[in-house]
């Protein structure tokens, strides 16, 4: 994989695992942006493309602080955004451009939107053949359904997970979070790597990855369909437990709450039935091995709640810990924030938002030993880094370098600056120019704010304030 040149001087020690990839989000919510997310998260250059005005709707989804989303400040950290309006030449033209440097182009709309704008794989391909293109749909690009809308939900329901979720006999029910777009993002992570590293190993050209949303969810649903195919059996929703394998179930504790424990394997199996002070059931031959035990599953989770229900959530993790068996409470948010194991793993983040407000979110997966990812940058705020990316022919660094990778002839070159010369009105629309006044306002009264808190403790300290400088210091807010 080549490294851009302004890369080229740093120790390869000190790098990313990404360092020097481009990357080109045009994707929306949830699915295209994970997938943005995680490379961001490990180095690459991603520069996400939003419409002007309102921006990507996940600035707008569930708690807002400030008029913005929290979740925005996970999703979109290490990124940078640029304001196109896609739906025009000039917006389109500037994909373009932007596409004949990038290593990856991430999109999540609706099949045939990008060929509708002249922006499709082979267009792509054929501007920039080393381009790996991930394209993520609720159905993919081919087949009968490839048409239709398609959200996570829907993908969950067609990829079998939601019909095993719930009690019996109930309405299937939702897991809480997005699983099924995150799921698919996931499978795109592993596509695009796959095809970088076909690209860059193999001297092979660039590909295009269509990951559909129920796809993906199928993919991790185990047995479900050889069972169906040699034995007719239609897997069903079971509550908590794991049918087929057990002891796995939650089981009830003396002061209301639940615990999860995970005896299944055969010798944990023996040691959960010490615990519980049932070696009858431990050294029962025919609770041996899990497909007897499955047979007795009922009888079994009836014992270990027996022994559950005279002890606390807290006692009874005390003691199976003590007895080496899988054991655990169920967290809620509040739970994971004060955790010792969150807190040492760096799995909750410090970290700012773009009005300087202090915010913890969540940490960053998987744990590399020589490349960590890191939080290089926060989420940006609408069209941030507009006149940045626009100003340049060239794909433009973070540090207002610009990197050239591909080699372009005089055609090409009178195209881009021909291209940087139009005005960003044309291309980003008035919109965009109001919401960049918005910014600039926002930023005025943070300046008054600090200034304000500057005069007041300036008067403390001609008063006499004990402590000095340093107690008055201590009194500014955390992101002064």
């Amino acid at each position: 994989m080549r490294i851009p040149c302004s890369h080229t001087r740093r120790n390869i020690d000190d790098m990313q695992a990404l360092e020097g990839l481009k990357v080109l989000e045009l994707g929306q919510l949830i699915a295209g942006p994970f997938a943005g997310k995680t490379l961001g998260d490990f180095g690459a250059d991603v520069i996400k493309v939003e419409p002007p005005g309102s921006g990507d709707p996940l600035r707008t989804w569930r708690l807002l602080r400030n008029g913005t989303s929290v979740w925005w400040d996970v999703q979109s950290r290490n990124k940078r955004s640029v304001c196109l309006d896609l739906r025009t030449p000039e917006g389109q033209e500037v994909v373009r451009r932007l596409a004949s440097e990038a290593d990856v182009l991430i999109e999540n709309f609706k099949p045939g939107t990008m060929e509708s704008w002249g922006l499709g794989w082979d267009a792509l391909h054929e501007l920039n053949p080393r381009l790996v293109m991930l394209r993520l749909s609720g159905y993919g690009q081919t087949g009968p359904y490839a048409h239709k809308p398609g959200f996570g939900i829907l993908g969950e329901a067609m990829g079998g997970l939601r019909h095993l979720t719930g009690e019996p006999g109930r309405v299937p029910v939702r897991t809480g979070v997005s699983i099924g777009d995150s799921i698919a993002a996931l499978h795109g992570v592993i596509g695009v790597l796959l095809a970088l590293y076909h690209r860059a190993a193999h001297g092979g050209q660039g590909q295009m990855i269509d990951v559909a949303l129920y796809e993906s969810v199928f993919n991790l649903m185990e047995s479900l369909l050889p069972e169906y195919d040699a034995f007719g059996v239609v897997r069903e929703r079971a509550g908590s437990a794991l049918p087929g394998i057990a002891p796995s179930n939650a089981y009830r504790c003396a002061d209301g709450g639940y615990v999860l424990i995970g005896g299944n394997g055969d010798s944990i199996f023996k040691r959960l039935m010490h615990a519980i002070g049932r070696d009858d059931l431990g050294q029962d031959p025919a609770l041996a091995h899990n497909d007897g035990r499955a047979r007795r599953a009922t009888e079994l989770d009836q014992a270990i709640e027996a022994w559950t229900l005279q002890r606390t959530v807290a006692e009874v993790v005390l003691e199976l810990d003590a007895a080496q068996v899988p054991v655990g409470p169920i967290y809620s948010a509040a739970d994971i924030a004060r955790d010792p194991q969150f807190l040492a793993r760096e799995m909750i983040l410090e970290t700012t938002t773009a009005d300087g407000s202090p915010l913890r979110v969540p940490g960053i997966v998987p744990k590399l030993s020589a490349t960590p990812g890191q939080l290089r940058h926060l989420a940006p705020t609408l069209g941030e880094h507009t006149a940045e990316v626009l100003g340049t022919p060239h794909w433009p660094t973070r540090n207002g370098t610009v990197t050239h990778t591909h080699t372009h002839n005089a055609d090409d070159v009178q195209d881009q600056e021909r291209l940087t010369n139009l005005e960003l009105k044309t291309i980003v629309n008035d919109d965009w120019i109001e919401e960049l006044n918005a910014q600039v306002y926002r930023q005025q009264l943070q300046i008054e704010q600090l200034q304000r808190e500057l005069a007041r403790l300036s008067n403390r300290l001609d008063d006499g304030a004990p402590g000095g400088v340093r107690s008055l210091r201590d009194e500014l807010p955390p992101h002064y």
